[in-house]
């Protein structure tokens, strides 16, 4: 049976009217998360022959190939339920991060989490305070619950602004949310501002640290142990991280939340659905651990890249912001939808930002050399033709 209803159709308006009635306000008023264009949909318009996606983040090496051993090797296995528990993800990762296995929940990517955080804690009219510009999930899932967002920007220099956190801190609030290094800027809270912002955030409150970007950064002298500062606090906090980015396995979605308490994770399962990480994602997400060399392959890549990328940009005349990920985030000085239409012509895929204050910047993942040159020659032919 197919469905052909005409959207002028009155049937399909009334319908429409009745959705819109019965949804809850918060539903109705939700921004919709951009999660990006594929390669095969710019492909198909624009007849490029190489795609350079640089719009998601993903590692250029993929994953490693004993993840890709491993799958192939659990193949068989397809049509059976998956643990429900992650037990064996969750007991290697006890030993990767030296936190018990008890404290550890695990995700559907690390926004499931973020999720389960949100029906778990968050009332309406509770406040939540978060960065800006930032990941939009650390704004859409408290704005589903009905709870009040309070939006701390970056200051002049893109970097984080902790004077005004701490005066956004002196407040009550029932969740606090930040990245570190953040998205989409890269930018990175160092171990001093890391602890005047924990010291400033209410008593009485879940502190949520996403660090998505861990593996970039985590070797710089100035980058905050998380662990163990928030070891030492009394209040509820849990530190996100993902196989999404460093690891290579964003199409396997597997995420992980190192709580303060076994009670955290015990209310983060009760609302999280049965089953949420697949097989394969669990089999290759335990593969991916055990090869720490392609990470380290990973990372080193990626910083080398973002190193020279940057500097071109700056070369063009572009207002580069300091990253510490796996991308940067830059000034176009015109609006950046009419800067990302005219790179898909080159076959070139980046993110243009949408938040409020940020409509002329753009964020670009970094990939493997050829296709970072690809999106460089494509900028300096957009630029030489005067199309923006």
């Amino acid at each position: 049976m197919t469905f052909d209803v005409a959207v002028s159709d009155p049937l399909f308006a009334q319908q429409q009217q009745t959705l819109n009635n019965l949804a809850r306000p918060t539903t109705r008023s939700l921004g919709l998360y951009n999660a990006g264009l594929s390669a095969e949909a710019v492909r198909q318009k624009y007849g490029v022959t190489h795609i350079a996606k640089l719009a998601s983040n993903e590692n250029p090496l993929g994953a490693s190939p004993q993840v890709v051993s491993a799958l192939q090797a659990d193949a068989d296995f397809s049509a059976v339920y998956s643990d429900a528990a992650s037990a064996r993800l969750r007991d290697v990762l006890a030993d990767y991060t030296g936190v018990s296995a008890e404290n550890i929940v695990t995700g559907n990517g690390s926004e499931d989490i973020l999720h389960m955080l949100a029906l778990a804690f968050l009332n309406p009219g509770d406040r939540v305070v978060t960065l800006i510009p930032s990941f939009g999930l650390h704004e859409i899932f408290p704005r589903m619950m009905g709870a009040d967002v309070t939006l701390v920007g970056v200051d002049q220099r893109q970097q984080f602004d902790v004077a005004a956190w701490e005066q956004a801190l002196s407040t009550p609030a029932k969740m606090v949310i930040f990245s570190n290094p953040s998205n989409p800027v890269g930018c990175m809270l160092d171990k001093d501002g890391f602890a005047r912002i924990i010291a400033a955030a209410p008593q009485e409150c879940v502190l949520v640290i996403d660090e998505a970007y861990f593996e970039y950064c985590h070797e710089n002298p100035d980058y905050p142990d998380s662990l163990a500062v928030l070891a030492a606090q009394r209040r509820p906090w849990i530190v996100l991280r993902t196989f999404s980015k460093a690891w290579g396995l964003a199409g396997l979605r597997v995420g992980y939340g190192l709580a303060s308490h076994p009670e955290l994770v015990n209310l983060l399962n009760r609302v999280r659905t049965p089953f949420n990480i697949n097989r394969a994602a669990q089999t290759a997400a335990v593969a991916a651990l055990g090869d720490p060399a392609h990470v380290k392959a990973s990372v080193a890549l990626v910083n080398a890249q973002r190193e020279r990328v940057a500097a071109e940009l700056r070369r063009l005349g572009f207002d580069v912001a300091p990253s510490h990920a796996n991308f940067l985030f830059f000034d176009c000085g015109r609006p950046s939808g009419e800067m990302a239409q005219h790179l898909l012509r080159y076959g070139v895929i980046i993110k243009p930002w949408r938040e409020p204050g940020y409509e002329h910047w753009i964020r670009v993942s970094m990939g493997n050399e050829e296709d970072n040159q690809q999106f460089i020659d494509a900028l300096k032919a957009i630029l030489a033709q005067g199309a923006v």
